[in-house]
């Protein structure tokens, strides 16, 4: 099996590949282990939906408005600059960028519904379930069935 290593360029690599066949984790955990992640993550994203300035989409993708922008809304086909944190529930951040351009709908689902709900200029705080982000695979330093924390800063829509 390949192994994906995921770095600085989680965009590139860690964000897009798993939505290409073949896309694997980096290690090898029991089941029971994978069931207690999956059972942690669920956990937690159910108490974090009950506080009031966290919204949840149809999709369970959750947010919280960290600044309102006040430019434009992106759409899925858009091209898109952003700066990021991305970490797991545990705090534990797996990787960060500025400035980072990409078309919108070569990323994650979370992310790619998620930024449709900003406006340039605009921060927000994404928790993705892992159906919305790397399932039950996980990748790199992602372990499977993980929900992902981004702290995203929407700098411009366009190239």
């Amino acid at each position: 099996m390949k192994k994906i290593k995921c770095n600085r360029f989680i965009l590139t690599l860690c964000i897009t590949l798993p939505l290409l066949a073949g896309a694997t984790q980096c290690s090898s955990r029991s089941s029971a282990d994978a069931e207690l992640n999956k059972r942690k993550n669920i956990e937690f994203l159910t108490e974090n939906g009950n506080r009031p300035e966290v919204h949840t989409t149809a999709s369970h993708l959750q947010y919280q408005v960290l600044a309102e922008g006040a430019g434009n809304t992106p759409t899925a086909t858009d091209f898109v600059t952003v700066n990021y944190t991305g970490s797991l529930i545990s705090g534990q951040v797996f990787d960060r960028g500025e400035a980072i351009g990409f078309p919108l709908n070569g990323v994650i689902p979370g992310w790619t519904e998620g930024l449709q709900l900003m406006k340039e200029g605009g921060k927000s705080r994404f928790f993705i379930p892992s159906d919305l982000a790397y399932g039950e695979k996980g990748i790199g330093p992602i372990p499977p069935d993980s929900a992902l924390i981004f702290d995203i800063e929407l700098l411009k829509i366009g190239r």
